[in-house]
């Protein structure tokens, strides 16, 4: 029986077939990988952590890149969006960014499934109490924040 020629579609469709087994290998090994709950550290202290984080990105005290290790790139924008859209309410009426006073109340999380977190923070601050809510997902052995709501 002859071998394929260069041209047809057998051989070609060997060669698609090949590159994307090796596509897949590479993401395999080189792609963000999922991490279980067990190997994260306690949900709790990080919820806590970038809910301090966020309140003072929109007090004007911290610069958003600060926050960008942790965050996912959707959750990135929204909030770089929000935080100009306070500079800019406070550029409107005349403030200078202050460090904010701000008491987390209470934080509630829970796990849909391994390696993810829904959690929400309540904070109190000077004017108003406000809740955050945050999606975690466990990867590359730490938690990062990839959805991201101030209310």
């Amino acid at each position: 029986m002859a071998s394929p020629s260069p041209a047809s579609p057998r051989s070609r469709f060997a060669r698609a077939y090949r590159a994307a087994d090796e596509e897949d290998a590479a993401n395999r090994y080189f792609a963000p990988q999922p991490t279980s709950t067990s190997d994260l550290p306690d949900p709790d202290v990080f919820l806590r952590n970038i809910a301090r984080g966020v309140m003072e990105v929109f007090a004007g005290v911290r610069d958003v890149d600060q926050l960008a290790r942790w965050l996912a790139e959707d959750a990135y924008r929204k909030l770089v969006t929000r935080s100009n859209l306070a500079a800019r309410a406070r550029s409107a009426r005349g403030q200078a960014p202050q460090r904010p006073v701000h008491t987390i109340i209470a934080v509630h999380h829970s796990s849909p499934r391994d390696g993810v977190v829904e959690g929400v923070v309540v904070v109190r601050g000077p004017a108003r109490t406000r809740a955050i809510a945050m999606r975690l997902e466990g990867t590359d052995g730490r938690w990062r924040t990839t959805s991201l709501a101030l209310l």
